[in-house]
């Protein structure tokens, strides 16, 4: 009997002052590729995270190695927060220094999370959308790509298209919802946490988060109270949540309207959309999200290569191009050619680029 080799996606952050944080980077990596871990670890000044797939040896392995580490030897959640697959989530094993990955325009010490901090237990929430409690509003503050695709029960988003914004968006919802207690929620919590900051400064006190996020929940709660898949970190991007009984599909495919739980992004390199489609549909459309990239991408030869979708490596082609070893012109116009051969009888349900960024200032204009 064959016994087949067991995996665990880890994901974990937290909050810690380092001293030398490109030392930890050079530690972190040695280890890590050592032992065949796979992932992404970004450390910084302030924070360590990390998404890893092991298996059960590394696992034990690295464990062992946070713990004997001055700055990762207390890291909350960190068994409840993994999850079981059947084969490493990533190609490479990835350590980086890496800048704010959520940027408040503050420098914010551990200490304050640790003292002004309000949060809401996993087990409290449940209650809270089980008994569609009215006293409550939950917040996704995550991108509006991600709410569209996934969410909790009776949640509402933030409306916001990156973190930069969530000042405006305080001022909004501490207004609109002044005598509701609020709800915030992310996938790994650090957002919310580092908001809870901002939000003490600014007086506003009815701000609560998530306790370990929606990862921390959906590791315990088999309920069906998540809608939808989970936006992941590794190759898989969207990942299945729970099983066929609690499951509920809520994406609907920007090409069909019709329901999928699966994100692509746009091939017209320039634009590069997160996008709600199949994956049939989009093979179908050539990958471009609307019939401006199509258009721009036949003009610029900006297309990033998926060679499940055509064979031509456009990369290549712009360099040939610049080089003078092919003719620029008779070039575009056999791409034209091509790509319109391809795309054959389908049609774009979205004339203009899909980016959030550009729909919102359409929105406000």
């Amino acid at each position: 009997m064959i016994l087949k080799t067991q995996y665990t996606l880890l994901t974990f952050y937290k909050f810690v002052d380092i001293k030398n944080p490109q030392q930890e980077v050079k530690k972190h990596l040695i280890f890590c590729r050592d032992i065949g871990m796979k992932g992404r670890i970004y450390i910084w000044e302030e924070w360590i995270s990390a998404t890893v797939s092991c298996n059960n040896g590394q696992l034990q392995a690295y464990k062992t190695f946070l713990s004997n580490n001055e700055y990762f030897n207390d890291i909350i959640d960190i068994d409840i927060k993994s999850s079981s697959i059947k084969w490493h989530a990533f190609e490479k094993m990835i350590v980086k220094y890496r800048d704010e990955i959520v940027s408040l325009w503050v420098k914010i010490d551990p200490n304050q999370i640790k003292n002004v901090y309000q949060k809401i237990s996993i087990d409290e929430f449940k209650n809270i959308v089980d008994s569609s409690n009215t006293n409550y509003e939950i917040l996704d503050m995550r991108n509006s790509y991600e709410y569209k695709l996934w969410h909790f029960k009776n949640a509402i988003p933030s409306e916001t298209v990156n973190f930069k914004e969530v000042k405006e968006m305080v001022k909004k919802y501490s207004e609109k919802f002044k005598n509701k207690k609020v709800i915030m929620y992310c996938t790994w919590w650090i957002r919310c946490e580092k908001l809870s900051v901002l939000l003490k400064n600014e007086w506003v006190n009815n701000f609560y988060s998530l306790d370990g996020g929606i990862i921390k929940y959906i590791n315990t709660h088999n309920d069906g109270n998540w809608l939808g898949n989970l936006y992941t970190f590794d190759w898989l991007v969207s990942t299945p949540v729970w099983d066929k009984k609690t499951h509920t599909q809520i994406g609907t495919c920007i090409y069909t309207d019709t329901p999928t739980d699966y994100i692509e992004n746009c091939r017209y390199s320039p634009c590069n959309a997160r996008i709600i489609a199949s994956r049939k549909a989009y093979k179908q459309h050539l990958g471009f999200c609307s019939q401006e990239c199509f258009d721009k991408g036949k003009h610029d030869l900006l297309i990033k290569p998926d060679f499940s979708i055509d064979k031509k490596d456009y990369k290549k082609l712009r360099s040939q191009i610049k080089l003078g070893k092919i003719d620029m012109h008779k070039t575009h116009e056999g791409i034209s050619r091509y790509l319109d051969n391809k795309l054959n009888k389908y049609t774009f349900n979205h004339i203009h680029s899909q980016k959030e960024e550009y729909i919102d200032s359409c929105m406000v204009h």
